[in-house]
């Protein structure tokens, strides 16, 4: 009865040993999971994970370890993947500034149409004088700032 009862908790090891997955199966159901995270890489060496990569950001980081932790088959997870921004600096916008003689013709137009107001262009830079009603101000520096003039110099006087 002894020698039943020890063998029928061998087979059951033996058993419970042998349905525990394979790293490979691990590493297969793992990048199922990933689909076509193409910066990450998994490697499963004795059920730990290992991921390795460059990460869009830190919720993209944390949310491909949590999936992996959930992984069946994996006991713990090392993650090394790099932030791919972590480095860089933002690139500057592309700032666009009209020719003098460009904003000169352009501004000119623009102002004719406002009694009272006249404009200067030196360096890109756009000088108003004279005066204006309160409510035609917005409007006028409106039409003026999308000709992409450096800079607007405001000494008009407001009625």
């Amino acid at each position: 009865m002894k020698m039943r009862s020890i063998l029928l908790g061998m087979c059951l090891s033996v058993a419970f040993v042998s349905c525990k997955p394979s790293d490979a199966e691990i590493e297969q159901a793992i990048q199922e999971k990933l689909g076509d995270a193409t910066t990450i890489q998994v490697a499963v060496h004795d059920g730990v994970a290992t991921i390795t990569g460059t990460c869009e950001d830190e919720i993209f980081k944390k949310n491909i370890e949590k999936s992996v932790r959930a992984t069946k088959g994996v006991k713990s997870v090392v993650n090394t993947c790099e932030l791919a921004r972590a480095n860089q600096e933002p690139a500057a916008a592309t700032v666009i500034i009209n020719s003098d003689a460009e904003l000169d013709k352009s501004i000119h137009k623009v102002v004719d149409a406002y009694d009272g107001v006249s404009a200067t262009v030196v360096g890109g830079v756009v000088t108003l004088s004279g005066e204006i009603k309160r409510d035609k101000l917005q409007p006028l520096m409106q039409s003026i700032q999308e000709l992409k003039p450096k800079k607007v110099d405001n000494k008009l006087i407001i009625k």
